[in-house]
């Protein structure tokens, strides 16, 4: 019997296909915006000038100044910036720090913002908002911020590097992971975070081995679009808290841990949530343990596997593990799982170390003598 369940769609428009972007103009005059304001990081200037000089007049500036987390000071900069040229709105160019801080802006503001992606993170088809400030992430949902407009142009991927395309699949898979076992998961939820976790663990090891394979560029963004959509529509659970905390306090790169910590906290919660996991086992080619398959899936696409290489110290383990769990219950995240101090340690440990997830969910670890 399927149980009773809500559903709401959300409000967005979406343009799929190699050559989208030409389409940016008509996205922009579809809005009535005149005056647009072009995000992008540093590291995508170049791309992001292209966009502005595509859009003539009605681009009121570029600002490559987006980074991890969305830090409030470079938040507080871009408000100010897209208030002295009298933006009408925001086209973000590239991955989730440019779409996280076109959303700082929409929150501010309620400037309507246009999505670029050219990653796979997927924070383009969310109301979620995130803001850095004194070592602490906050994050929100909140309907202003959802892009009006997402252009999915698999060409403007051919660029990412292979690791960071590797890397910021498996973050996509993390949504779609945790969607599956939200307490707001539904039917349409659950077809597109399986369809989404079965198509990019299917197109990033064709991306890593050939990052000019449009098609898999294409279905590798196909499978972030539906996990990003996932993510949209549930609450987030032990993995996003944790990878939040450990990004906001350490400053870790984001899409790596969230590639490192996925497995470890899918085998946390795996006993918890067969139907999940019967789910996963299907998408990821019938495995019996799904966990240890996307932890093996990291090694073939020759990813990070532990936060020690990231570049977590071992003495950040107890802290980490004592914010993670403070204050959960008023914190909006949940989880299958009960969630304790000594569980999350033990899994902050196994990630840290780069060892494989053991079955069954972490044990409290046995250090050993060095």
């Amino acid at each position: 019997m399927i149980r009773p369940f809500t559903y709401q769609a959300l409000p967005m428009r979406v343009v799929f296909g190699p050559g989208s972007l030409a389409g940016l103009p008509a996205e922009v005059a579809a809005l009535g915006l005149d005056r647009v304001l072009v995000l992008c990081s540093p590291e995508q200037e170049v791309t992001g000038e292209q966009v502005a000089a595509a859009l003539g007049a009605k681009a009121a500036g570029v600002l490559p100044e987006a980074r991890m987390h969305v830090p409030i000071e470079v938040a507080r900069r871009a408000r100010e910036v897209a208030a002295d040229l009298g933006a009408d709105g925001c086209v973000a160019v590239g991955g989730g720090s440019a779409i996280g801080l076109g959303k700082a802006i929409a929150l501010e503001h309620d400037l309507p913002v246009i999505a670029v992606p050219t990653t796979y993170a997927g924070s383009e088809m969310t109301p979620v908002w995130g803001l850095t400030e004194d070592g602490q992430k906050r994050t929100g949902r909140d309907i202003r911020v959802l892009p009006k407009s997402v252009l999915y142009d698999p060409e403007l991927t051919l660029t990412l590097p292979a690791q960071l395309s590797a890397t910021s699949g498996m973050n996509a898979i993390a949504h779609a992971v945790e969607g599956l076992y939200a307490p707001d998961a539904t039917p349409i939820v659950s077809l597109m975070a399986e369809e989404g976790t079965r198509a990019l663990a299917s197109a990033l090891p064709r991306v890593v081995a050939d990052g000019s394979d449009l098609d898999a560029r294409g279905e590798a963004l196909y499978g972030a679009w539906l996990c990003g959509a996932v993510l949209a529509a549930t609450t987030m659970s032990l993995h996003h808290k944790l990878c939040h905390t450990l990004g906001g306090t350490l400053d870790l790169p984001h899409a790596q841990t969230h590639t490192v910590v996925l497995p470890h906290a899918l085998a946390y919660n795996q006993p918890a949530v067969p139907d999940a996991v019967a789910a996963l086992s299907r998408a990821l080619g019938g495995v019996p343990d799904p966990a240890r398959e996307l932890w093996e899936l990291a090694g073939r696409l020759g990813a990070p596997r532990s936060l020690r290489e990231l570049g977590m110290a071992e003495d950040d383990i107890p802290r980490i593990a004592e914010l993670a769990v403070a204050g959960w219950a008023g914190s909006g995240y949940r989880n299958p799982r009960p969630v304790t101090r000594n569980g999350i340690e033990a899994l902050l440990w196994t990630a840290w170390t780069g060892a494989p997830p053991p079955r069954g969910g972490p044990t409290v670890p046995t250090r050993p003598v060095e």
